[in-house]
């Protein structure tokens, strides 16, 4: 007789925290300043550290995004987006649209978000299954996904019902237009 025979999948309890504990847990040492986590429907999630190469596609991207848009939007590198009371993830990258504040006063959310772009190195699955559905349930217009693994563009566009309706993989994707800013554009030539 097999011992797991008729046994019920446990029901575990989860205690789901909200943005505010976990700023809590920041603020009192729960979470080390070199904690490399961001907090995921109310969970809080280790991210995988990153590579030499993500790390030079986020500073190219970055740099990319910067000359293309100028003053036109803020261009936010590894830094929070509050999405929800229980969702903070930390896009690779993010374009915002420009308060004067930078976001000092508030955390920008998904409708401040006019383009979120995520570099996977080793985190594609991740990123693809959790972190777009989410922001697409929040308003972000779109998302790219730097697949370094298969040397393809993802993109995620028009939001509906908690997902992306449109979704394309780019091999060569070019020069890209960005979303909420015509007449900005980025060249991918060489990205891979």
């Amino acid at each position: 007789m097999d011992v797991l025979e008729n046994l019920e999948e446990p029901r575990l309890l989860r205690r789901r925290i909200s943005v505010d504990d976990y700023h809590r847990m920041a603020e009192v040492g729960l979470l080390p300043d070199d904690a490399h986590v961001e907090l995921i429907d109310g969970e809080v999630i280790d991210t995988a550290p990153m590579g030499t190469r993500h790390r030079a596609a986020v500073m190219r991207l970055s740099q990319l995004l910067h000359e293309a848009v100028g003053r036109q939007a803020q261009v936010s590198v590894q830094l929070p987006v509050q999405l929800d009371g229980q969702s903070e993830p930390e896009p690779d990258l993010a374009l915002l649209k420009v308060r004067d504040d930078f976001y000092a006063n508030a955390l920008p959310t998904g409708p401040d978000c006019l383009l979120v772009i995520e570099v996977a190195d080793t985190t594609l699955a991740y990123d693809v299954r959790i972190k777009v559905p989410l922001y697409a349930q929040h308003g972000v217009p779109e998302v790219w996904v730097l697949d370094l693994g298969s040397n393809l563009l993802r993109t995620f566009s028009d939001p509906q019902g908690g997902s992306y309706s449109r979704a394309t993989a780019l091999r060569a994707p070019g020069v890209l237009g960005l979303p909420g800013l015509p007449g900005c554009s980025i060249d991918f030539s060489g990205l891979f």
